[in-house]
């Protein structure tokens, strides 16, 4: 069973492949994607995202190098390794957190473009904050 859609930011000025990857990563860490799970077919992100499949193919190899996928001839390419998860109930008090947050923008008449650069400029502030 496939778990996981794939969509891209055009604007991140990531990697279209680095985005896959980021995005499995992710779906690790928050336990969305576990073992035995099946990663979308290279045809299908293909297809939804119209992006090269060498992109997907690259993706699916450092994916596989990292030790995250194995592929299986025929069966398609499945999900084989963990990453460090962070406690599920503080994942779910800071999504409420950002949902009621999310909320409250929208309110105030923010369009989602300002708010998504807002978000960006707070991640960059706080990631960048004591860094010489």
């Amino acid at each position: 069973m496939e778990v996981i859609e794939f969509h891209l930011d055009p604007s991140s000025g990531v990697a279209t492949y680095l985005q896959l990857v980021q995005q499995v990563h992710q779906a690790l860490q928050l336990g969305l994607l576990e073992p035995g799970d099946r990663l979308p077919t290279a045809a299908q992100v293909v297809a939804s995202l119209a992006i090269n499949p060498n992109t997907v193919l690259k993706a699916y190899r450092d994916l596989e190098r990292e030790g995250l996928v194995r592929a299986r001839p025929g069966l398609g390419t499945f999900v084989v390794g963990q990453l460090p998860r962070t406690d599920p109930a503080a994942q779910e008090k800071f999504r409420r957190s950002m949902s009621t947050w999310l909320r409250s923008a929208r309110e105030a008449g923010l369009a989602i473009e300002e708010i998504e650069a807002i978000y960006r400029t707070a991640v960059r502030n706080c990631l960048t904050e004591g860094v010489a």
